[in-house]
């Protein structure tokens, strides 16, 4: 049966053991996609970068990390409380997240 109200916190149940980013949606609507993001050590794979078909909106709620977008040479660093927009189809990468603590985001992906 579906709840009216769904109450959960953005920390709980993070895995002990991160062998691979953790990405889950929280919310989803035919124009906007909201998912929390896990990282740990993660990074985008060398000499790949991510393009995707809608504009998002990304927060760094706990922990750090390094994007580099298409064309620049410096990494934007992201600390807690740090957030940026990144237009649709915008090449970007994860070029380090935190090694010592998980880094949860919280992503907003709308048209």
């Amino acid at each position: 049966m579906w709840s009216a109200v769904k109450r959960s916190n953005i920390f709980s149940n993070i895995p002990p053991d991160l062998p691979a980013e953790v990405f889950e949606e929280l919310i989803a609507a035919q124009h906007c996609r909201v998912e929390r993001i896990i990282s740990k050590g993660h990074s985008t794979p060398e000499g790949t970068w991510l393009s995707q078909d809608q504009n998002e909106w990304v927060i760094v709620l706990q922990g750090s990390a390094g994007l580099l977008f298409k064309g620049t040479d410096e990494s934007t660093i992201l600390k807690p409380g740090d957030y940026v927009s990144i237009a649709a189809h915008t090449k970007h990468r994860v070029e380090w997240t935190d090694e010592t603590q998980e880094t949860v985001w919280l992503a907003i992906h709308y048209d």
